[in-house]
């Protein structure tokens, strides 16, 4: 009996120890492999202050469950920001005006490609990186305004005739450290060369009204108090003036007219708003559904109507006010090509005194 008892407690702690061993081979549940949860935010660097652009995030929000993180501020000042926070930056998106900057921001390292086949179907090549490192979003002409008083259009042609005698005293355009000109003089020096380019600016600097200051709405209130006859200004701009809540602005916007110029030779100079996903996002398939949600029909139309913004989009038409202004003919450039020639414009606009 006892012999029988021996073997029924070896059997039994045979079975015990196996027991053992197969669950200590068992990962503890502190050790498994957690389970990555799916980001919900998106963290957003804008040099863009429009209220319509809160809106669209808004919505965005509330169609994806993605929160939009906005941190606001003017674009060198973001790009620095970017670069000084390094791989710790919580930038996941860097949306800007211009494609010079845009360019800048690229060339610094600071971008990263993406691929997608959506923005590649709303978005036209021409106003896309050609890297895939930052997308167009809204468009915009930048254009001659004149004073319906005293400038009948079919005297105006061609940025190029604006150094003409005639208008001698007549010109006014906000300074050369503005990123808009400089991307102004940089599509001429793709088109028509450098040494075509430097006479256009000589020969503008020769007919200011006065030294170049403010922004593009300033020019326009110049011309009404008649420091001038034209102006180069950009288009969204001029809207913002129509509809503004100042009555003041409204009536300097009532006696100008808008010219858009090169439409028998090279065309009219258009640049961007844009965006890139920063090179350390931490949520890029985030920030990549936010770039496809803004080139999207519905939002190209609310940029367009609130802001006065041309759409980049082709399935959307410009909104009644814009077609009011005219059809016009576009430049014909990539505008990467913009931030490449950024640096001889900068030269050219110091050598002919431009200020």
């Amino acid at each position: 009996m006892n012999k029988l008892f021996y073997l029924v407690l070896a059997f039994v702690l045979l079975v015990l120890s196996a027991c053992g061993s197969s669950t200590a081979s068992q990962p503890a549940a502190e050790d498994a492999p957690e389970e990555t949860p799916e980001s919900t935010e998106v963290n957003l660097y804008t040099a863009r202050h429009y209220d319509v652009d809160d809106e669209l995030y808004k919505k965005f929000e509330e169609e994806t469950g993605v929160k939009v993180n906005v941190i606001k501020g003017e674009a060198d000042e973001l790009l620095e920001r970017i670069k000084r926070e390094g791989d710790g930056t919580k930038a996941d998106l860097f949306l800007t005006a211009d494609a010079g900057r845009l360019f800048r921001a690229k060339e610094e390292g600071l971008l990263q490609a993406v691929s997608s086949d959506v923005l590649d179907k709303q978005i036209p090549e021409n106003f896309r990186d050609t890297d895939q490192m930052w997308y167009g979003l809204t468009k915009r002409a930048r254009v001659i305004v004149y004073n319906k008083e005293t400038v009948k259009p079919e005297e105006l042609s061609t940025y190029e005739a604006l150094t003409e005698d005639q208008w001698k005293g007549r010109v006014l355009i906000r300074g050369s450290e503005n990123v808009y000109n400089q991307s102004l003089l940089a599509s001429f020096i793709e088109i028509n060369g450098e040494q075509q380019a430097k006479e256009w600016a000589a020969g503008l600097v020769n007919n200011f009204a006065r030294d170049p200051e403010g922004g593009d709405r300033d020019q326009a209130k110049a011309i009404m108090a008649g420091v001038g006859d034209v102006a180069i200004m950009n288009t969204y701009y001029f809207g913002q003036l129509l509809n503004s809540e100042d009555p003041a602005e409204v009536e300097v916007a009532k006696g100008l007219g808008v010219f858009f110029p090169n439409q028998e030779t090279t065309g009219t100079h258009v640049n961007v708003s844009g965006a890139g996903v920063v090179k350390t996002s931490k949520n890029k398939e985030n920030a990549i559904k936010l770039l496809e949600f803004l080139s999207a029909p519905e939002a190209q139309g609310t940029f367009a109507e609130a802001n006065y913004e041309y759409p980049v989009n082709e399935e959307v038409e410009p909104t009644e006010l814009l077609k009011s202004w005219g059809d016009f003919k576009e430049q014909d450039i990539p505008l990467s090509v913009l931030g490449e020639n950024n640096a001889k414009s900068i030269l050219i606009f110091n050598e002919v005194g431009w200020k």
